[in-house]
């Protein structure tokens, strides 16, 4: 398990009472929110996953005192809040994007009336020409 761990601001100044912006210091764009303590820091924990989830490990921010982040915000609740990078890994789903190509006719014909799913063909092939490790499709 690869568990990181970083203080949260949690603050309801601007919100109504006790409705939590969640920010991180150390983590630049991870922001969320949440109705209640409980709520923000789950919401919390899983935007901080979605950032971090695909950094290397060397890479991580390193997050700051928390002690030193209570100084610096004294009217709001800090907490430290986790992530399991290695499930946020797992449940990010990533992004497709798609690609118009051109291929002769016949050789279409022939893969259609074979049943061959041609995204999936083309994902496979590229993987292969790039030389990475195949991803379950």
């Amino acid at each position: 398990m690869s568990v990181v761990v970083y203080p949260a601001i949690l603050d309801d100044s601007e919100n109504e009472k006790n409705y939590y912006t969640v920010t991180f210091p150390d983590v630049e764009g991870a922001i969320t929110e949440g109705n209640g303590e409980g709520e923000a820091m789950a919401n919390g924990s899983e935007i901080l996953g979605a950032f971090l989830y695909d950094t290397p490990k060397k890479q991580l921010p390193v997050p700051t005192d928390i002690e030193v982040v209570k100084k610096e915000n004294p009217d709001k609740l800090v907490v430290p809040i986790f992530a399991d990078l290695e499930r946020a890994r797992r449940e990010t789903k990533p992004a497709t994007v798609k690609k118009n190509t051109t291929i002769p006719g016949d050789l279409a014909y022939e893969a259609e009336q074979a049943g061959i799913n041609f995204s999936k063909t083309l994902t496979e092939a590229l993987e292969t020409k790039l030389n990475l490790p195949k991803k379950s499709h």
